[in-house]
């Protein structure tokens, strides 16, 4: 690793030659051994020495021979034996000069040793047969002798001092101390050493800025390590006593202001100045130490340096104001935050009173609106029965129109009838007969003049004899007049005239003997005019085909109404299957999707950017707890005991409690009494009702006629306990009229969250369209793979999260969150119209309802009671006055379970199965989860804008330079790694140095990188020690 090393001679005739010959590789477990000897020279960290130890044999004695081939060059003691003989007092000045021409050459030597030899090497050095350290140590406490105390015990020696002072031993020497400092163990053992750091410190008298900046600098990596600072200011101390300070740093102060034309010594010293008295926890300790500098005119000073050039010692100066703690400041906000405290303890109390206020009125408000939704409903109601009366009697009225109808066309019938009559009697062919009851009887007319018998024919009001074939169907159309030829009366009595008859017309029965037949037309115009008989009145249409008949695109459910066939739509694109329990066709009927057509919506979106972003990737195929009972002994007592102890023991602690003597408890429950024993003793009361082995045993101690006196409080209390009427129902009773406000007051809120949640989920248009939307995107994912649904559960609402794009960046809920608002922006609040949803959510319903039953029965149970003791008022005035209230929390009960079971209906849900804990959390989910959608999307969207933005700068930058220039290059690279700063700013990461290996040049090298300027106040960085300051670190 270091230098080159001692060998033995056949390394050396390697070492002769150009080209370093390959030796022979040993076995497997010799080259084992090696490799390990060598992994443990390098001293390399874990990770790097798991990553060695994975080398094939071909590497690992390839690293053999590249390590033994570097051998170091001089033993340690080598190094030790010429650093005691520059420190012999005996030797002479002549001889003296002559060792120390080299001493400088030896310590750089050294100090390269110690820095690149292998750990072993440095051990040995410090080991404690060498002390290498308290040789180096005493060799720089030599070289600076002269300068510090300016007087040695000898002439001589100071004159040495003086000569080694002139070099640069002092410098290196610190090199060299850095060196062994930068390993775990040589730091420890600098830290424990009693005058390492004190020499250290001293070494600021030196006359070289550029050592005493390199001792600056390695003192403030000090401060940084756990366990530091104190050693430092500690060697502070050390210095103000030897060098005669009278205020401690004060030498350092001096250096500072007049090596003003040597920056570095100067952001050095600035650098140190910081971390020594902001890199401590301890804020009264920080007062003090800044107050030190103060002291010593640091603050003037930096005034007068506050336009210097140097951006550097800027930077330190800057970083020091930053963090300086101005106590008048810090009083003055003590003194604010006391009062912004009592003015936040004042506005959490107002919060706490504005909160009760709030519930109150939110309570109040729930109440209203379930009296206007209760409206609401009875009103709904009244119309549906409105509708159903207009309904009715639009159907009478157009029968009644068309009765109107046919009675003006029978009419207008008869009137031509009549005509018809008249004219053919004018013309001779048949004739009118008037009978004595006011009928008029129509004759037929034969040759002779004339008329057949039995074929008198009734018109309009009056009735004759009519013809078998007139009663049997419609009468054949009336015959044409005859004509005058000899053929005429053969002809008319083949058959009587039947002249047409309108419909009202009640015709006789017909006369056993038929009547002639009807003759034959007569010539003449006549024969044209007479109508024809009505034809009987048309069937009733047919209802009209449903919609799409014609095609098989219609199914029918059981009798109810006809559902459109979904075609299965193909993409282009194999889709992520959403996996939703679908709604059978049978089961959408008088749900919110019978009123919902996702199909439209599917013609508003863009489903070709929708497949984009969600097709698949592969487009191809209990700790038992338990507690132990101690048992508590019972006192002996000389009273008799007829209850089971622990019965017994427990009553007495109840009675206790009471503070009430048996006879006023007794007199109290037979009056019910609720201000002499209030409702919790009741209840306390109820549980040590006699059973009836008590009662046995109680009722024959008296048969017996044993002293009662002997009997224990309890047995006394319960024997008099015993005796009261109906103990059981009274019981019962008192507990029901003390708890019946509270009940009240409980179950009214839950009824009402009921009643308002389902109402509103129900009414809400805008959910109705999100509802649309998804069974839009749902059917378009599924069905190609399981064809198009009608509807879903509600359940299948939290799947929308799980179903993600391809890239695995947003969910489907993501995508429809955006959809609503870039194309329906109107129902992106829709969660607005859903109210009380997540206090109905926590109502158990069915315990409501249980609950309103028992109130019903404990207020039957005390009519009863009130109809045998009429005379008690505080029954009467109970029932009076809370009677009307569980009535009408009876109605909102019926109200709030009729309003449920058709909200769940109305979502294809089934009431008995899908109780409110169930229904309602599913909303309540899908609104958080929506959004928190809606947020996510909003974040992207402005990181994307971001990003955006910073690409066009980026690409607006590039184009004013060719892309293939150096410049180009190094520009880019320059935004990269600002880039990467700032994503390390953003995130925060600080880091506590320890002591390890290779902390002191990681502290050194983030120094000199001015990545410790700023220190976090006291309530905002963690720490493990006092005194271990935080600093940034630099690597990821």
């Amino acid at each position: 690793m270091g230098n080159a090393g001692s060998m033995d001679s056949q390394q050396t005739d390697f070492r002769a030659h150009n080209v370093p010959l390959k030796l022979p590789m040993p076995e497997p477990g010799e080259l084992e051994e090696r490799f390990a000897i060598v992994l443990n020279a390098m001293n390399l960290p874990p990770d790097k020495a798991r990553l060695l130890r994975q080398y094939d044999n071909e590497k690992k004695w390839e690293l053999i021979c590249d390590q033994e081939r570097f051998q170091v060059k001089n033993p340690p003691h080598t190094y030790i034996q010429k650093l005691k003989g520059y420190l012999d007092p005996a030797v002479t000045r002549k001889k003296f000069r002559r060792r120390v021409q080299e001493s400088t050459q030896v310590l750089r030597e050294l100090e390269i040793s110690l820095r690149t030899n292998h750990i072993g090497w440095v051990r040995e050095f410090l080991n404690e047969e060498n002390k290498g350290l308290d040789v180096l140590v005493e060799y720089l406490s030599f070289a600076q002798y002269a300068v510090t105390y300016n007087t040695l015990p000898s002439r001589r020696t100071l004159k040495n001092s003086r000569l080694v002072s002139k070099k640069d031993d002092v410098h290196v020497c610190i090199m060299c101390l850095r060196a062994i400092m930068n390993y775990q163990y040589g730091f420890n053992m600098v830290m424990s050493h009693p005058h390492a750091v004190n020499e250290i410190a001293l070494s600021l008298n030196n006359k070289n800025p550029r050592t005493k900046a390199l001792v600056l600098e390695l003192l403030a990596a000090v401060c940084l390590v756990r366990g530091g600072h104190e050693i430092i200011l500690s060697a502070f101390d050390n210095f103000k006593e030897v060098c005669g300070e009278k205020q401690r740093f004060e030498k350092l102060m001096e250096h500072f202001r007049n090596e003003d034309n040597n920056i570095d010594f100067m952001v050095a010293s600035m650098q140190f100045i910081n971390i020594v008295v902001h890199s401590v926890e301890d804020m009264n300790f920080r007062v003090h130490l800044q107050y030190e500098f103060t002291k010593l005119g640091l603050d003037e000073y930096l005034d007068k340096l506050k336009h210097t050039e140097s951006d550097k010692l800027q930077v330190q100066i800057q970083a020091y104001l930053d963090n300086v703690f101005d106590v008048g400041a810090l009083l003055e906000d003590a003194e604010t935050k006391n009062a912004a405290l009592e003015r936040v303890e004042e506005l959490e109390e107002n919060i706490s009173h504005l909160s009760e206020k709030l519930q109150d009125t939110e309570n109040e408000a729930m109440s209203k609106i379930v009296e206007l939704e209760k409206q609401l409903m009875q009103r709904n109601k009244e119309l549906d029965v409105v509708r159903e009366i207009y309904k009715d009697a639009n159907t009478q009225v157009h029968t009644l129109r068309k009765m109107v109808k046919e009675k003006e066309e029978a009419i207008q019938r008869q009137s031509t009838l009549e005509k018809k009559i008249h004219e053919l009697e004018k013309q001779g062919t048949i004739k009118i007969q008037k009978k004595g009851d006011g009928d008029i009887a129509i004759l037929p007319v034969v040759a002779s003049g004339t008329l057949p018998t039995g074929s008198e024919v009734a018109v309009g009001n009056f009735v004759g004899p009519v013809s078998g074939a007139a009663s049997s169907g419609p009468l054949p159309p009336p015959p044409p007049p005859l004509p005058l030829s000899s053929d005429a009366p053969e002809a008319v009595q083949n058959g009587p005239v039947t002249p047409p008859m309108p419909p009202p017309l009640r015709l006789p029965p017909t006369p056993a003997s038929p009547p002639p037949p009807p003759p034959p037309p007569l010539p003449g115009p006549a024969a044209d005019t007479v109508p024809a008989p009505p034809l009987p009145p048309p069937p009733p249409p047919s209802a009209p085909p449903l919609p799409g008949t014609s095609s098989p695109t219609v199914v029918f459910n059981s009798g109810l109404a006809a559902v459109k066939i979904k075609k299965p739509i193909k993409t282009k694109f194999r889709m992520p299957v959403f996996n939703w329990v679908a709604l059978k066709p049978n089961q959408i009927n008088g749900t919110v999707f019978n009123e919902i057509d996702d199909e439209r919506i599917l013609e508003d979106l863009n489903v070709d950017e929708f497949e984009e972003i969600f097709k698949t990737k592969a487009q191809g195929p209990a700790i038992d707890l338990s507690s132990s009972k101690q048992k508590i002994t019972q006192k002996g007592s000389n009273k008799v005991t007829l209850l089971e102890a622990n019965r017994a023991k427990n009553l007495a602690i109840t009675l206790r409690k009471a503070g009430k003597t048996a006879d006023e408890i007794c007199k109290a429950i037979h009056v019910f009494d609720l201000k002499t024993l209030p409702v919790d003793f009741v209840e306390c009361l109820m549980r040590f009702l006699p059973t009836e082995n008590e009662v046995k045993v109680l009722r024959l101690y008296e048969r017996e006629r044993k002293p009662v006196e002997n009997l224990s409080d309890e047995d006394r209390f319960m024997m008099q306990f015993s005796k009261i009427e109906r103990l059981m129902q009274k019981m019962t009773i008192m507990a029901f009229i003390g708890n019946f406000a509270e009940s009240i007051q409980m179950l009214t809120p839950q009824l009402h969250s009921i009643i308002a949640a389902s109402v509103s989920i129900k009414s809400s248009q805008k959910l109705k369209k999100i509802l649309e939307i998804i069974l839009a995107l749902g059917n378009y994912m599924n069905s190609s793979k399981r064809g198009a649904v009608y509807g879903f559960k509600l359940q299948s609402l939290d799947l929308l999260l799980d179903t993600k794009s391809t890239d695995r960046k947003q969910t489907l809920l993501h995508y429809i969150s955006n959809v609503v608002k870039e194309k329906y922006h109107q129902v992106s609040l829709f969660y607005n119209e859903l109210h009380y949803v997540e206090k109905a959510a926590a109502v158990s319903l069915e315990n409501v309802l249980l609950d309103v039953k028992e109130l019903q029965r404990g207020m039957d149970l005390t009519k009863r009671e009130y109809t045998m003791h009429d005379h008690n008022t505080l029954l009467k005035e109970f029932i009076f006055n809370n009677e009307g209230k569980l009535k009408k929390l009876q109605d909102d009960a019926k109200i709030a379970q009729d309003a449920f079971d058709d909200v769940v209906k109305y979502f294809g849900e089934n009431p008995k199965t899908t109780p409110p804990s169930v229904f309602f959390p599913v909303f309540v989910r899908f609104v958080k989860a929506y959004k928190q959608a809606e947020e996510e999307n909003e974040l992207r969207k402005k990181q994307e804008q971001a990003l955006m933005e910073k690409l066009l700068e980026q690409e607006a930058l590039l184009d004013q330079q060719d892309p293939k220039s150096p410049s180009h290059k190094s520009k880019r690279q320059q935004q990269e790694l600002i880039a990467e700063l700032r994503r390390r700013q953003v995130k925060d990461n600080r880091h506590v140095y320890e002591g390890k290996d290779g902390a002191i040049e990681d502290i050194i090298t983030a120094l000199k990188k001015n990545n410790i300027t700023k220190f976090p106040n006291v309530h905002s960085r963690v720490r493990i020690s006092s005194s271990t300051p935080v600093v940034e670190d630099t690597q990821s």
